[in-house]
């Protein structure tokens, strides 16, 4: 069984064929800058060199159409023709409340994804295209729907409610969500194969430390707590958003600095962050060299993010009476060893404890545990499109 795996952005479209006999990825790729100047493919045959396709890519369905085609090809293709695809997996950001686990799109699904629009107006709209460029294409190859919100709804009614007049909830459907989902789903589970326990015993906090960030509490294989919200911007400080502040700041600030409701916005999520706090990039690789070479703000900006992670961790802790691992994953997590060991620095007291030598990796997955420590650390690169793949095949068999 092959299936294809969607992730749709406004102006791009990154995909992988993923054979599931033996859940090896046959090809990837991402097409850039849709619908504007310049657009291409980027289609990379695995044991082949990647090869960039300039193309007028001029919307959504002729870049799906040009990734069929190079799925196809007689020289970067791996598939004799598209009816060799069961499935079509698509990642969705948000499902809101309906969604509590991934489901076989139809027209009322469609409907279901199109009213969360107001919820991930960024992202919904541009997957929703992508669903139906796929459509069009292929009619009558099935399509599923993997929500970034859908491990979170486990949550229970407490952790989830903001304590605002009640009737806003009822009436706008205003909670916290949480995001990043697959992946701490995926990592979760992953972490449980590792210690070789069923997941249904474990408590498990996961990292998701990217450009974006997000924290998870899962307890025996469910979603408790996460630390993103209603969006994205709620929780950890990341890489150019702000994290959780005082909400009088945001009052305070359109009033002395005159901005308006898309000012702020892009203030707090796009000017802020690490960025915002170091004045040298979002990128953790840059601030990280500047830190090193003396920059005071730059420091500040590693620390700021350090202490955030560690603080959630350790309420996340209290919240599961303990945990039996915690796991990084993502970008910054699987990659940076600095970061870890800032973050994990004093927490004996937690069970916490890393072998400095054993850190010192980069994208592996491995245990980093000291010996004797009571709460294993683990680092386990996500696999989000391998978690949507696996999702399609459940629900076709």
């Amino acid at each position: 069984m092959k299936i294809l795996v969607i992730n749709t952005g406004s102006s791009s479209l990154k995909y992988q064929l993923i054979d599931m006999t033996n859940e090896s990825v046959l090809a990837k790729g991402v097409c850039d800058r849709i619908g504007l100047e310049h657009s291409f493919l980027k289609h990379t045959k695995i044991g082949c060199e990647p090869v960039i396709i300039e193309k007028d890519l001029y919307n959504h369905k002729i870049a799906v159409q040009e990734v069929l085609s190079a799925l196809t090809d007689s020289k970067t293709g791996v598939i004799s023709s598209m009816t060799e695809i069961a499935a079509v997996g698509h990642r969705i950001v948000h499902g809101g409340e309906k969604f509590k686990e991934s489901v076989i799109i139809d027209d009322d699904v469609m409907a279901a994804i199109k009213e969360c629009v107001e919820l991930a107006p960024l992202h919904n709209p541009a997957n929703i295209i992508g669903i139906e460029a796929c459509q069009q294409i292929m009619p009558n190859i099935p399509m599923v729907a993997v929500f970034d919100t859908a491990f979170h709804q486990t949550m229970p009614p407490y952790a989830y409610i903001y304590a605002l007049p009640y009737e806003i909830y009822e009436k706008y459907r205003l909670r916290k969500y949480g995001f990043h989902g697959t992946s701490h789903k995926y990592v979760a589970h992953r972490a449980a194969e590792m210690l070789g326990r069923p997941i249904e015993e474990l408590k498990i906090i996961t990292c998701h430390l990217g450009n974006g960030a997000s924290i998870c509490a899962v307890k025996y294989g469910k979603s408790i707590e996460t630390s993103m919200g209603f969006t994205p911007l709620q929780g950890l400080a990341m890489g150019t958003r702000s994290g959780t502040i005082d909400p009088a700041v945001i009052s305070f600030l359109m009033e002395k600095e005159k901005m308006s409701v898309k000012d702020i916005s892009d203030f707090l999520n796009k000017k802020s962050g690490v960025l915002g706090v170091s004045g040298v990039s979002s990128d953790f690789r840059d601030v990280q060299e500047a830190a090193e070479n003396g920059n005071e703000r730059a420091k500040l900006a590693l620390d700021i993010f350090c202490y955030k992670v560690k603080r959630f961790i350790g309420d996340y802790m209290g919240i599961l009476n303990g945990a039996d691992a915690v796991v990084f994953t993502a970008g910054i997590g699987e990659n940076n060893d600095l970061v870890r060991s800032m973050i994990l620095k004093d927490m004996d007291f937690l069970g916490i404890v890393i072998d400095e030598e054993k850190n010192k990796v980069k994208g592996k997955e491995i245990d980093i545990s000291a010996p004797g420590a009571r709460v294993k650390t683990l680092v386990i690169p996500t696999n989000e499109e391998l978690a949507i793949a696996r999702e399609t095949k459940k629900l076709l068999s």
